[in-house]
């Protein structure tokens, strides 16, 4: 009888997920109608009922895709599952919405149930005000561990690692070890090294549990332990961090001070978050769209963005400048208005390849001062092969369609303006480098005003050189 209930609840749970989830593994639109009509309705009950079975990665996702006064409505509905697991998987406006919403006791309550690290992420982007009174409600070991790591600087490891780990005396055997694993209820639930300390506190190695496990008791730490290790300074910035453990293939790491004493651990599932957050912030300053989270407050998104397009219309106007001193020509001959936007459309483009190409090389450690020139000749090297494909196909366009002379011309202006593109697409993002500036942030503005006026520039002043126009 057990087992046919068994089978029978197996049953029944692809059908209840499947009346949530779609087979993309997001929220079904009819679900999340199903909520909003039971919050509009007061109905907390059934509104319970619904929420109840989802994953709490299901539940952030749900309160992202509500207003803000039904997020509230439904957090109030759901109290009980409102767990340190949901919150944590909060976008982190929306998180910032729902702590701003909940007394300081119950912001406490949660921040006291994650790692240092996660806790400091609830926190970090509140007010003053609100941060010290979240911290005056916690227990005075878990306020001092966040207001240290509310110290270091933003997007570092100091403010990152998790204060919750395993260190032990060199001169423990691995006996001794097992003993003080099993009998020591104050360690950390979770974790998957122990880090071997000298007397000053400095890290000289580190023990996997599967080798402690598979070693007999008498074996000395310090006989199988793993002595080479990559420490991370706790000032390092995070992206250099997430270089480190992709380089290395790191699972966990220790993070050092100063003087070399062991203060933190960070480990891969923190990593791959920077990753992400890294990636996604490389592109969107790329376009200068600032952060480019959907539930950004309009006032910052309008801050973000209309910055980068005043510069925009700024180095439009020299574009336009070039034109302007062409009148004369382009009056004379229509076909130079027609096929001009062609010129200046394949050089931007070829110029955004390029530095996203660069941005990212950059971004990885694969362009350095060391081989600055290799890669510029190579970007060079493809945009002169880009070039005389594309020219030939317009020239001879141009020529069948116009005349041979300007088929010439454009195909000369277009392999002009792509290898522009390909000095421009590397230049410009090494230069932001070279002066401490993100080299993604906005790129594309000036690299499009380069290529727009070099197009420009080529053909009309090519057209005229070579007695089209007078």
């Amino acid at each position: 009888m057990a087992e046919q209930d068994i089978r029978e609840l197996d049953d029944e749970l692809p059908r209840e997920e499947d009346e949530q989830l779609d087979e993309e593994n997001r929220l079904k639109p009819e679900f999340v109608k199903s909520v909003v009509d039971a919050l509009d309705e007061g109905d907390e009950g059934r509104t319970y009922e619904l929420v109840e079975p989802l994953h709490p990665a299901d539940i952030a996702d749900l309160l992202e895709l509500l207003e803000p006064d039904r997020r509230r409505a439904l957090a109030s509905a759901i109290t009980d599952l409102m767990t340190a697991e949901v919150i944590t998987e909060l976008n982190d406006y929306v998180r910032e919405d729902m702590i701003e919403a909940l007394p300081p006791e119950a912001v406490a309550e949660i921040a006291e149930q994650l790692d240092t690290d996660d806790a400091v992420q609830l926190i970090e982007d509140l007010e003053p005000a609100d941060q010290r009174a979240i911290l005056a409600e916690m227990e005075p070991e878990d306020r001092a561990a966040i207001e240290n790591a509310l110290s270091y600087p933003d997007e570092t490891a100091g403010r990152l690692m998790q204060r919750e780990l395993v260190a032990v005396p060199e001169h423990l055997t691995v006996g001794d070890l097992i003993d003080y694993l099993r009998d020591n209820d104050d360690l950390p639930t979770e974790f998957w090294e122990v880090f071997i300390v000298d007397h000053r506190h400095r890290p000289i190695g580190t023990c996997q549990l599967s080798w402690i496990l598979r070693t007999p008791r008498h074996i000395a730490l310090t006989d199988v332990m793993m002595r080479d290790q990559t420490l991370i300074p706790v000032d390092m910035d995070q992206e250099e961090v997430a270089l480190r453990f992709q380089k290395y293939a790191l699972i966990s790491a220790a993070v050092v001070d100063e003087g070399g004493r062991l203060v933190g651990q960070l480990t891969v599932d923190d990593i791959v978050h920077i990753i992400q957050e890294e990636a996604g912030e490389d592109a969107l300053l790329m376009s200068g769209a600032g952060e480019g989270d959907i539930n950004e407050p309009i006032r910052d998104a309008y801050s973000a963005r209309v910055r980068w397009l005043v510069a925009n219309l700024g180095t439009a106007l020299v574009a336009s400048l070039i034109i302007a001193a062409f009148g004369a020509a382009i009056e004379q001959l229509v076909a130079l208005a027609i096929l001009m936007p062609i010129v200046a459309s394949i050089g931007g483009n070829a110029g955004t390849q390029t530095m996203a190409v660069t941005v990212r090389a950059i971004a990885t450690n694969q362009l350095t001062r060391s081989n600055t020139r290799r890669i510029l000749w190579r970007e060079m090297r493809v945009a002169l092969l880009n070039g005389a494909t594309v020219a030939t196909l317009i020239g001879v366009a141009t020529a069948l369609i116009f005349t041979p002379l300007l088929g010439g011309v454009i195909a000369l202006a277009v392999i002009i303006n792509i290898l522009t593109a390909g000095l421009a697409g590397v230049a410009v993002p090494v230069l932001f480098d070279r002066v401490g500036q993100d080299p993604a942030v906005a790129s594309s503005v000036f690299v499009t005003m380069i290529t727009d006026s070099m197009g420009f520039f080529a053909f009309l002043g090519l057209a005229v050189a070579s007695g089209l126009v007078n």
